[in-house]
């Protein structure tokens, strides 16, 4: 019932953005405008919806942006080496799982820190991105591969039909399957979560395995919508997706979220930039603006939680 209320307030709050931006700007309401706020929100809501897995153990993933980069290069110079599509989506896959992996055995095997483990993983990303294209951006051909972010199916753009598939499976899977029980279960209390029997290092670890998943989707989106790779791809999309999780509901503490309210808190975070720009707000105002209302998201979720906080 909270998450309906959650999800009722943010829809009306982006339904009253939505009618404010057109009572401002003639552009807003136009079919190619509006199509454009779904492509570009598609990025953010398909590493969102790995986040929301993370976050709702309590955990978090700040080497999403940089995986996403790494991804997005491997794939790409695997298809410049002469490998073939199907090779470059392997190798570039297979570079997502591992950094994912390689969070989840840190995080649930070793017990670290999952900010501090990230935030490393974040930094080698980023740094083998750089080794691994050589510092330059590499152009991207094959038509396979620029479907991901150019094609279209009955109108619709291919980034928006990935990102609301998978918003639709990691709904059924975070509300439908006994795997989504338990990553609610481990973010309520994964101590009594681990009495009952559930094997909670593998579950946080899958967790995080899925947010690498989410971010190959990402990369390939991102190669086939600009037809390149560059190891500066991808920065500060880890705040964005951060962003569209907390805004969307779910808790920073774990335990508590939906799929469909970080949809949501995506394409509030998509139409806000989109208003501004055509507003001609520029770019350092446009952060400053988006930080505000993430810092109003955060405190919104703690006094969720803690209801009766009074001052110290």
């Amino acid at each position: 019932m909270r998450a309906k209320r959650q999800g009722a307030g943010l829809g009306l709050a982006l339904a009253l953005l939505c009618i404010a931006l057109a009572l401002t700007s003639p552009y807003f309401l136009t079919p190619r405008n509006l199509l454009n706020v779904l492509v570009q929100s598609s990025i953010n809501t398909v590493l969102a919806v790995g986040m929301t897995f993370v976050i709702m153990i309590g955990g978090i993933d700040l080497s999403v942006g940089s995986a996403l980069a790494l991804t997005g290069v491997v794939v790409a110079v695997t298809v410049e080496g002469g490998a073939g599509v199907g090779g470059a989506m392997a190798a570039g896959l297979l570079c997502a799982l591992g950094i994912g992996a390689a969070n989840g055995l840190l995080v649930a095997r070793l017990r670290l820190a999952p900010f501090i483990v990230t935030l490393g993983t974040l930094s080698v990303a980023r740094g083998l991105a750089f080794v691994v294209a050589g510092g330059r951006t590499i152009q991207v051909q094959p038509p396979a591969l620029r479907l991901w972010g150019e094609g279209r199916l009955f109108g619709f753009p291919a980034p928006t039909l990935v990102a609301l598939a998978l918003v639709l499976v990691g709904h059924l899977v975070l509300t439908r399957t006994v795997f989504g029980r338990h990553l609610v279960a481990i973010g309520s209390n994964e101590q009594v979560t681990w009495l009952a029997g559930v094997r909670t290092a593998r579950t946080k670890g899958a967790a995080y395995v899925l947010s690498g998943l989410t971010v190959f989707l990402g990369a390939l989106i991102s190669v086939g919508r600009l037809g390149s790779a560059d190891p500066i791809r991808g920065e500060g999309y880890e705040l964005d997706a951060i962003a569209a999780v907390v805004i969307g509901g779910t808790s920073l503490q774990g335990g508590r979220g939906s799929v469909p309210g970080t949809l949501l808190g995506a394409l509030f975070i998509a139409v806000l930039r989109n208003g501004l720009t055509l507003r001609d707000v520029t770019d350092a105002w446009q952060k400053v603006i988006i930080g505000a209302v993430i810092v109003g998201a955060v405190l919104i979720d703690r006094f969720r939680d803690h209801p009766r906080m009074t001052r110290t």
